[in-house]
Parts: C-alpha cells; sequence; structure tokens
C-alpha cells in the first residue's frame, strides 16, 4: 500500500508498506528496522519476533524517543514480558501492533512533531 503525506519536512515518513517491506522516504528496506523522524537503522536485529532478545530491547531503550512502536509483523503478537523492562526502566512509551498499523501510527505521531520510534520485524 503506498501511503501520501502532504509534506515530510525533511524526517523520515513511510511511504509505503507492504508483505515483508516498507518503503521509508521511497526507499525500500526488507530487513528488520528501527525508524525515527531523524534517522533509519537498518539491520535493527537479526532475531525473528520469537527470538528477539533484552539486547534489542536495550537498543530501543536507548533511543531518544518518547514513545516507542513495536511491529510485530504481519499479525500481532506481544514479546515476552520479561523484555518490556528495558522500556519500562527507561520511562517509554510503548505500543505493540502488526507491522502496516506502526507504520500508520508512526506517520501521524511524526507528523504531529512527536519523539516516535517504529521498530519493525520484517523478515
Amino acid at each position: 500500500m503506498k501511503l501520501q503525506i502532504a509534506q515530510s519536512q525533511g524526517w523520515n515518513v513511510f511511504t509505503a508498506y507492504g508483505e515483508g517491506y516498507v518503503d521509508v522516504n521511497a526507499v525500500r528496506h526488507g530487513k528488520n528496522i528501527v525508524v525515527t523522524p531523524e534517522r533509519v537503522i537498518e539491520n535493527w536485529t537479526a532475531a525473528d519476533f520469537e527470538s528477539l532478545s533484552l539486547a534489542d530491547f536495550n537498543i530501543l531503550a536507548a533511543l531518544d524517543a518518547e514513545t516507542i512502536l513495536l511491529g510485530a509483523g504481519a499479525t500481532l503478537r506481544f514479546p515476552r514480558p520479561e523484555l518490556l523492562a528495558p522500556l519500562m526502566r527507561a520511562r517509554k512509551g510503548f505500543e505493540i501492533m502488526d507491522n502496516h498499523a506502526a507504520c500508520r501510527t508512526y506517520n501521524i505521531l511524526a507528523g504531529e512533531g512527536r519523539k516516535v520510534a517504529a521498530a519493525l520485524i520484517l523478515g
């Protein structure tokens, strides 16, 4: 699906998504990724959803973001509760959703000027 946004004002936005990929500023990505308005972290983790680790969530907790959107893949799944501890310790808000919802929500929050990050499991 292509997403249309009026003006990105120099920040990163999702411009399309589909099964196993997202486009950020019209550049296709097919591996796990973290997107913030200011940066794109390619290959955030090599893990699939079931093998996410505390190290993966420590990376997210260290981001300069108030809210972390975790895109769990094509369907909504929840990580093991102990993996969320780094986000809670860092006092980060977080939402877990499927990738398509995470892309749409990220664009809205980033468009409002919020400090948001989307971490997507694509592979």
